[in-house]
């Protein structure tokens, strides 16, 4: 039965991290694509490239997620709070993407665990939800809103009286840079948050111990398993980022990008906070967006995507729960 668990376990984290590549490859690449800066199809290769290098460059989010956020569960109980987690951000993951809706894979699976772990009576770390998650989850968006805006107002400065058309030309190249750093640094965060998930499982089957490194066949199975997802691709999603928020000129967009990008690379080096990749480049593209008019922004759709953002790890929190409950009844 642990066997069966633990196996069982690992295949719906890989499961969750393929719905996490392609609800969120829209982060990476859909505002080079809507400013066509790259094909849809380039920029997923790209996309899928870069989360794959990404997933080995670091294993700080990983420890956060594995450690930090719910007391480790044991036994044939605490690998079923692990699956009814994932299946909580799965089910989420899955009804936003129906929806188009661009809401945080990361804080589904946040949901999903705490969800799970209050379900079956395993104590939450409540200081490292609020100090990693809750904090971040709020301190990211407004940081994407206000860098994104200052980023941009640097290059509208700098290229002042640089001919526009020449400047956009420059621009869209630059544009695969950006979107690059975009995919690394989702890779550098994502796929780290399903190795914390798995390292979990394989802690409470007692296959490996909690201070031991990160097995070099979990990292090339989570970033596989991302890249996959990402290369599928996130069309609705990517609508609704690319072109429903605002529309994205080439030096937008590698403002947006670069802002992103650097906010990830920032927060998972030097705070080993999971943040959320949906969260840092909406926030950024809205904050680009401003420096046109405010009123360019569509603040409608935006408060849709800010509504959705609040109620995922509630909702997800709430599956994952349920999920517990009907495997507790089947299994244990």
């Amino acid at each position: 039965m642990d066997t069966f668990a633990l196996i069982v376990t690992i295949g719906v984290a890989l499961g969750f991290t393929y719905t996490n590549g392609f609800h969120d490859s829209a982060n990476a690449i859909a505002t080079s694509v809507s400013t066509r800066a790259l094909t849809p199809r380039a920029a997923l290769a790209m996309a899928a490239v870069m989360n794959l290098a990404g997933a080995f460059m670091g294993s700080g989010v990983a420890k956060t997620v594995s450690e930090g956020i719910i007391e480790t569960p044991h036994g044939d109980k605490g690998m079923w709070i692990l699956f009814a987690a994932l299946i909580g951000a799965i089910v989420w993951n899955l009804i936003t993407w129906y929806f188009g809706l661009p809401s945080s894979s990361s804080h589904a699976l946040f949901g999903g665990m705490v969800g799970a772990a209050l379900a079956g009576g395993i104590g939450v770390i409540w200081s490292g939800v609020v100090d990693k998650i809750v904090i971040p989850m709020f301190l990211s968006p407004v940081v994407g809103l206000v860098a994104g805006y200052l980023v941009m107002c640097a290059i509208m400065w700098m290229f002042r009286k640089s001919n526009p058309h020449k400047a956009k030309r420059g621009f869209r190249i630059a544009q695969t840079v950006s979107a690059a750093g975009m995919a690394l640094g989702h890779g550098l965060q994502d796929a780290q948050k399903t190795m914390g998930i798995v390292v979990m499982a394989l802690v409470i089957s007692d296959v490996q111990s909690a201070d031991a490194p990160i097995p070099i066949w979990v990292k090339i199975a989570c970033a596989l398993m991302l890249s996959a997802g990402t290369y599928a691709g996130g069309w609705r999603i990517m609508r609704t980022l690319g072109r429903k928020i605002i529309e994205l000129d080439p030096p937008q967009g590698f403002a947006a990008e670069t802002t992103g990008a650097g906010i990830m690379f920032t927060t998972a080096f030097m705070f080993h906070a999971p943040i959320s990749t949906t969260h840092v480049i909406t926030s950024a593209i809205m904050g680009v967006g401003a420096t046109k008019r405010v009123n360019a922004v569509r603040w409608g759709v935006a408060k849709n995507i800010i509504l959705g953002w609040f109620i995922t790890m509630p909702a997800a929190a709430i599956v994952a729960a349920v999920s517990f409950w009907i495997v507790n009844l089947a299994f244990l």
